[in-house]
């Protein structure tokens, strides 16, 4: 089966983010960004919590979005799940797209849904050449839908499947050659997934297709360890940003230049300025490369 992209514009050429460092937009924040005005590249959302036609999430990020850039990020689309897409979700999301004009919209590399059945979770593919049709042919119908490219994020995982047939980054790599779609290079996730498979990630950064890049994205992680005593590594965003991960990020700018960056806080989520240090450290890195 041949796909073929439904758009030759590369990411980098699309009219997108600000080359600056972002945050996740919490409602207990509401009131001070637009009350102090902070100087934040943009802002991100997660695109399920406004698939309602009104309300105070509504009211407050109609305001915000007037004084700053916004990235949409969905987390229940299923772009890998084995059955269709949910056509009354993608509506919805294209209904907000439209609303907001976000200047990136993404989605993640994983299932959440069985038929009927939606899971709060999300889920790690088999990657071989059947996973690879389907997920590139539900790329190719959000694309067509939205009538933009997306960026689809690299996921955090726990465990390999025996019966895969193309390594992770191979499979990340085909799937953006044959949709052109972009790349939202989570660094957190390649450091969690890397420790808890034994991989070196460095090498893993290099085999992806980082001319696709539209976004990356920061987090923390929690450690446990696993049956065996081996370091077991949490993709919680529940932490600050370990200095790991700040090496990694640093490493990754080397090779794509400025890219806007989110810093990710979805659990235990601080004071404001607690976020806006680390974005103001993301920010610092991306001056030195600018430079």
């Amino acid at each position: 089966m041949t796909h073929l992209p439904h758009h030759t514009v590369s990411p980098a050429q699309v009219p997108g983010l600000p080359l600056r460092a972002g945050l996740g937009l919490k409602s207990e924040h509401f009131i001070e960004v637009l009350e102090t005005r902070p100087d934040i590249g943009f802002f991100e959302v997660h695109a399920e919590n406004y698939m309602v036609a009104g309300g105070p999430f509504h009211h407050y990020l109609g305001l915000i979005r007037e004084q700053y850039p916004l990235s949409l990020h969905g987390v229940s689309l299923s772009i890998g799940g084995e059955g269709p897409l949910d056509c009354e979700h993608l509506a919805r999301l294209a209904t907000l797209i439209e609303r907001y004009q976000p200047q990136s919209f993404s989605e993640h590399l994983a299932w959440s849904s069985h038929g009927p059945v939606f899971l709060n979770d999300l889920l790690p593919l088999t990657y071989d050449a059947t996973t690879l049709n389907r997920v590139c042919a539900h790329i190719d119908q959000v694309q067509s839908t939205l009538k933009r490219p997306m960026l689809l994020e690299n996921p955090s995982t726990y465990l390999l499947f025996q019966r895969a047939t193309l390594d992770e980054p191979d499979f990340i790599s085909e799937v953006v050659r044959r949709t052109g779609c972009g790349l939202l290079l989570d660094v957190n996730n390649v450091y969690v997934s890397c420790i808890n498979h034994q991989r070196d990630p460095v090498a893993y950064i290099d085999a992806l297709p980082l001319q696709a890049v539209g976004e990356i994205h920061l987090a923390g992680f929690a450690e446990d360890t696993d049956s065996l005593g081996d370091r077991l590594l949490i993709d919680d965003h529940g932490a600050p940003i370990d200095n790991a991960v700040w090496q990694l990020y640093e490493q990754v700018l080397v090779r794509t230049g400025p890219v806007a960056t989110l810093i990710e806080r979805d659990n235990q989520v601080p004071a404001f300025n607690v976020l806006q240090a680390e974005a103001q450290q993301a920010e610092r890195l991306l001056s030195q490369v600018t430079a």
